[in-house]
């Protein structure tokens, strides 16, 4: 064992919820603890010490931490408190992290921590080394090889369980479900959860280039759900990221009833805006007009996924980060993102992460353009544009919906004008799909 140094090493986790926040802080300790250094607990995020209250922190030890890897939640809590919005709380949190004698910190969290890590560090001129690990369920952070961040696959395994049983159900009850998945600002876990289940469809903000209009998400399940009909299938489960909310147009929102509010980041309050409600709504109102009744239910997945106890995968990632964080400040390190690139550590400079037109941590997208994502839509059943150039089908769909070829072609054909193309594997091989005058193809049966 080494004594280098009678400075603490503090852990403050921001943000939301996320499944191996527990086994990172512990990991931490323990790493710290066997190096002789003491580990003080900062409880729910910046909001004391961002007021230069120093009362609420807990010594971490590696009898106190030692199984807590095992379980979801925070062992010393969390909040979305913001140090950043004020020169003076940036200072106060400085002061009250040296006043407990505190020279090293792990900040655990998501884009919005990120940031805050990286004006502390930078406020600090030194006195503080900071070192961020990522987490997030929305898996937004830009990580290298395209790395996961933590808490996304084992949400997404919740997630799955969650909407597998629900195309279930709705296959047994004929319905319809609408799943509104987290995710601020992408559509990581939206996808994630939806392709794996193999869900009717999953709509993401990705898909939509700069605002969309609330009447386009609408009009997106309207479609989907008379082409399921069509096809003699009256139920279906969509999986909608919740970040579509930022891409809807806010006078479509409100106009639907929900007032916009913003949290301490500047980001809408999604939680206040139900989306799947409003979707449920307007779509139950869109479908009168073609004669279609069906049911229903709008459902809400997120607060179920961000406390659940984290999968193998998961804990051993959060371990290994956990370590990496706290070795690389005993060691001296400092202003970084720890992330993990072939097996081994790969430090990312915290500066390196800001995205210089908006001054704000990266955000990572869903690359809509990937083979991924093609693959994922064509195992979906939602309008194609394959689906107007088919006489037989075009006719089938607009009999279902008890309007003419020209009126159907009206109101849906716009959606598929930036479908993405078909995934070609070979190149200058010919098209896989049939002709438009041949038979209608069978439909996946999601």
């Amino acid at each position: 064992m080494t004594h280098t140094t009678n400075k603490k090493m503090a852990i403050v986790a921001g943000g939301g919820p996320a499944p191996g926040i527990n086994s990172v802080i512990a990991a931490a300790t323990i790493k710290a603890n066997l190096e002789g250094t003491e580990v003080l607990g900062i409880l729910d995020g910046f909001k004391w010490i961002m007021d230069g209250n120093i009362d609420h922190t807990m010594p971490l030890t590696i009898d106190e931490v030692s199984r807590i890897h095992f379980r979801g939640g925070s062992h010393i809590g969390i909040a979305r408190a913001n140090p950043t919005r004020k020169e003076q709380t940036l200072e106060n949190a400085v002061i009250s992290l040296l006043r407990l004698n505190v020279d090293k910190l792990v900040t655990i969290g998501g884009d919005d921590t990120a940031f805050s890590a990286y004006k502390l560090w930078e406020h600090s001129k030194g006195r503080i080394r900071v070192v961020h690990v990522p987490k997030t369920i929305d898996n937004d952070l830009n990580l290298p090889l395209h790395a996961n961040t933590f808490g996304f696959q084992t949400a997404r395994q919740v997630g799955f369980n969650i909407v597998r049983d629900l195309m279930t159900d709705a296959k047994t009850t004929t319905r319809w479900y609408f799943v509104v998945a987290m995710g601020r600002k992408v559509g990581h876990l939206a996808l994630g959860m939806g392709k794996a289940a193999g869900a009717t469809l999953t709509v993401i903000p990705e898909e939509f280039t700069g605002t969309v209009k609330l009447k386009t998400i609408v009009d997106t399940l309207v479609g989907s759900i008379l082409k399921r009909a069509a096809y003699g299938s009256p139920y279906g489960v969509a999986v909608l990221a919740e970040g579509l909310v930022e891409q809807i147009d806010p006078k479509d929102i409100e106009a639907s009833g929900y007032p916009i509010e913003r949290d301490d980041h500047g980001h809408i309050r999604i939680a206040e805006i139900n989306l799947s409600d409003m979707l449920k709504a307007q779509v139950t109102e869109a479908l009168k007009k073609y004669n279609l009744k069906t049911t229903i239910v709008a459902k809400n997945v997120g607060y179920e996924l961000r406390c659940t106890d984290p999968i193998p995968s998961d804990i051993e990632y959060t371990r290994d980060l956990g370590y990496y964080a706290a070795k690389y400040l005993l060691e001296g390190g400092s202003g970084v993102l720890v992330s993990i690139e072939d097996g081994n550590f790969k430090p990312l400079k915290l500066t390196d992460m800001i995205n210089p037109q908006t001054g704000r941590m990266a955000v990572r997208q869903v690359d809509i353009n990937s083979q991924g994502y093609k693959i994922a839509r064509e195992f979906m059943v939602r309008l194609q544009k394959e689906d107007f150039e088919d006489a037989h089908q075009l006719a089938m769909f607009a009999a279902t919906a008890g309007v003419s070829i020209e009126q159907f072609r009206k109101d849906f054909e716009g959606l598929v004008q930036n479908e993405p193309p078909e995934i070609q594997l070979i190149e200058g091989a010919p098209s896989t799909k049939p002709d438009g005058e041949k038979k209608a193809r069978p439909q996946p049966q999601a």
